[in-house]
């Protein structure tokens, strides 16, 4: 069947350089090739992008936008394209709107608690600033080297010190994002408290780019913790117990900044990973845990609830060459599992913390039922699992791979949890929408990205089906 397009690819990319003059536009070379899917998109999209804008510019986020508009073309937001839910993975036909090259800190405020970022911005960078200055950026995520404040704020990042600090939605003052119209809104403040108006803010912070363009980002920045940091592992006889040891940690009032879990095989294969010998058996867990601001009271309440909880193999440091080392052995838990599978889908799903056992018992029977591979690491401290399930004989999960992450989806939601607490939606999880939020909510979504968003030209498909 021929299709009498209005416009040929070239009147359209001549039209687009037009209105972006400063951005560097990349089309059928290594660059867009590069950009156009990060590995995680499905066999079924292509990601034959029209062109990769690397803009320069806000002018230049505006004239993509009238560009994609005047032609109805999609426009997909990306920044360090490190999304693990195929959330900046190119669509056919689209504009990748990228903005990394929009990555200068522009305000550094210890007095009013804040930095002032362009969404290029990365994580670390920011952190490590702040930190010079007598202040730190509290949100984590494992990708935190490499991973942008626009895209943390997207997707509502969350990581190891959640905690204590929350996710990055807990850490957002205000932002400006220009919509698919071309305006661009100024939501939020300078102060830390703010009531005025409809909460726009935080309407934005986890959108996944379906409703508008993040163009600046005001942090909120802590003073760096006095006292002393102390870290520290224990290990229980599996994840049931140590979930039932982190509820006692938790109701203790200790302000920890750090319960980490990692289950016996995720343990197995740190030892072969690191070359070390933590696994007494297939089971045994490990917990990780740590104070940023420690009075010198907590290690030996700390010790007392372990020794109730049949804890073992207890390590607590506040040298932090020891305690790198510690905390090491989580960052290094996604490589040592990879290592086990040529292929691995990685799940994200938070339950309320009383069916934080529950959970990991389930997870424990299905991979036993389903004959699926699966090694469970998560932030225990606020009920955050991701189970990672591996297998090896072809590049599409099998089917009882898929049969197992449907079984944790629904056993999640029955608990009163969600399939996604810090990863985002993307289109690997568009489906459950339903099934997670209802009907009725899922009708109100809909309503609210056609009223910014009319065309559905921004990241369509993403966050909402």
């Amino acid at each position: 069947m021929t299709i009498f397009t209005a416009n040929t690819k070239t009147e359209i990319l001549n039209y687009l350089k037009k209105q972006a003059p400063h951005a560097k536009i990349h089309f059928n070379d290594q660059v867009a090739q590069e950009h156009s899917a990060n590995g995680k998109a499905q066999s079924d999209i292509q990601g034959e992008i029209l062109a990769y804008v690397a803009v320069g510019d806000i002018e230049d986020i505006r004239g993509v936008l009238k560009t994609a508009r005047q032609f109805h073309l999609p426009v997909v937001p990306q920044t360090a394209d490190t999304s693990t839910v195929i959330g900046a993975d190119g669509i056919d036909g689209s504009i990748i709107l990228s903005v990394a090259r929009l990555n200068h800190i522009k305000e550094l405020s210890p007095e009013d608690s804040l930095a002032v970022v362009e969404p290029g911005v990365i994580n670390q960078d920011l952190d490590q600033a702040a930190r010079k200055q007598g202040m730190f950026y509290a949100p984590d995520p494992a990708s935190k080297p490499i991973s942008s404040i626009g895209g943390n704020v997207s997707t509502n990042a969350g990581g190891m010190s959640g905690v204590k600090y929350g996710a990055t939605k807990d850490n957002i003052l205000g932002l400006k994002v220009m919509l698919a119209d071309g305006r661009e809104l100024s939501l939020g403040g300078r102060t830390l408290k703010q009531a005025f108006g409809y909460n726009l803010t935080q309407l934005f912070i986890g959108s996944e780019g379906t409703l508008g363009i993040i163009t600046e980002i005001k942090v909120r920045l802590r003073p760096l913790p006095l006292g002393d940091a102390i870290t520290g592992i224990a290990f229980f006889k599996d994840m049931t117990a140590l979930a039932g040891g982190v509820k006692q940690l938790r109701l203790s009032g200790l302000n920890f900044s750090m319960l980490e879990a990692l289950d016996g095989k995720t343990v197995q294969a740190l030892d072969k990973y690191e070359q070390t010998n933590y696994a007494k058996s297939a089971t045994s867990s490990m917990l990780i845990f740590g104070f940023d601001d420690a009075s010198g009271s907590e290690k030996a309440v700390v010790e007392k609830i372990l020794q109730d909880n049949q804890a073992w193999g207890v390590q607590i440091t506040s040298d932090k060459a020891q305690a790198q080392q510690l905390i090491k052995l989580r960052q290094d838990m996604l490589p040592a599992v990879f290592e086990q599978s040529k292929y691995y889908i990685m799940e994200d799903m938070a339950v309320p913390l009383s069916k934080l056992a529950e959970m990991t018992d389930y997870i424990t029977k299905v991979a036993e039922e389903q004959k699926v591979d699966i090694y469970t690491a998560g932030h225990a401290g606020d009920g955050n699992l991701h189970p990672s399930l591996l297998w090896n004989d072809q590049p599409e999960a099998p089917d009882n791979v898929k049969t197992a992450v449907r079984l944790l989806f629904r056993k999640t939601l029955s608990l009163g949890g969600t399939i996604s607490g810090e990863h985002a939606v993307g289109m690997s999880k568009n489906q459950w929408t339903v099934e997670e939020l209802g009907n009725d909510v899922d009708q109100i979504q809909h309503q609210i990205k056609n009223l910014f968003d009319p065309l559905g030209i921004l990241n369509p498909k993403r966050k909402i089906n």
